[in-house]
């Protein structure tokens, strides 16, 4: 599939919407590594790998999650929708799952923007929406989370869905959401893997390590990405910790909401 130009927008357009300014020069070391963890991910080698996939993203994750994915997707689109936003930012849009759950759930007056820094990825989501035949007010656009291309206050609500892992400077990514919230009333809402309930463990992990790299190897062609997404998993915080790094950012009211024996939590917050 060729390059397609994609829609750019905002007065700070052109500035920091380059792969290279998410590169891992400025990490915070609280909330980007722990001991023992392995280090932040290199966003250049993220982008490719997620590349490489994109034509089977959304098919491997539903097999590998028996559907499960959708249901999860669906808690934090109904969260959205209960704070009756104007505009809505979808961060590490990917192939657009979640922005077209959201143009299904809110009205058609609401503007929904989903933001990626992988080309494949939202040439992947332009295709979708091409085949839809009603999207209002839904584009997809270039942008990276570390430096993004809105203003100040632009967003009623952002969402990131399985993709604040794959940050390599998650301090710097969360102030990014907070600046281009709307203050007191803009709301965050993140959707990400965390570490597994004890109960559930004995099973989660040998899963994880050896049954799903293999399986989404023979899916989609590359096992490697499948180990990397084993490893970024294991090596991510637990659902306390990223509630802290959020407050850190000066976020207010944030709550977490577990999901599946606790493998996924909903982060919720105020701006």
């Amino acid at each position: 599939m060729g390059s397609a130009e994609l829609p750019a927008f905002g007065k700070r357009e052109g500035e920091g919407v380059r792969l290279l300014n998410a590169r891992q020069d400025a990490v915070d070391e609280k909330s980007s590594t722990r001991p023992g963890n392995p280090p932040p991910p290199d966003p250049e080698e993220v982008s490719r790998m997620f590349g490489r996939i994109a034509g089977r993203y959304d098919l491997v994750n539903h097999l590998l999650t028996g559907g499960i994915d959708v249901r999860w997707r669906n808690r934090m689109v109904r969260a959205v929708a209960g704070t009756r936003p104007a505009r809505v930012v979808d961060l590490a849009t990917g192939s657009g799952d979640v922005a077209f759950a959201l143009r299904r759930a809110l009205p058609d007056h609401v503007e929904i923007t989903g933001l990626d820094f992988c080309r494949p990825m939202l040439e992947e989501a332009e295709r979708k929406k091409a085949a839809r035949r009603h999207c209002p007010n839904l584009k997809f656009a270039f942008g990276d989370i570390l430096q993004l291309p809105l203003d100040d206050g632009a967003a009623d609500a952002v969402t990131i869905s399985f993709g604040l892992r794959n940050l390599a400077d998650r301090a710097r990514g969360l102030r990014e959401m907070r600046r281009i919230l709307k203050k007191e009333s803009g709301r965050l809402f993140i959707l990400e893997f965390t570490q597994p309930a004890r109960w559930m463990r004995p099973f989660y992990f040998p899963y994880l390590r050896h049954v799903l790299p293999r399986l989404a190897g023979c899916i989609s062609g590359d096992v490697s990405a499948y180990r990397y997404l084993n490893t970024s998993i294991e090596g991510f915080p637990p659902k306390e910790q990223i509630t802290e790094e959020i407050e850190t950012a000066g976020f207010q009211d944030v709550r977490a909401h577990p999901m599946t024996g606790s493998i996924v939590t909903l982060h919720e917050a105020r701006a």
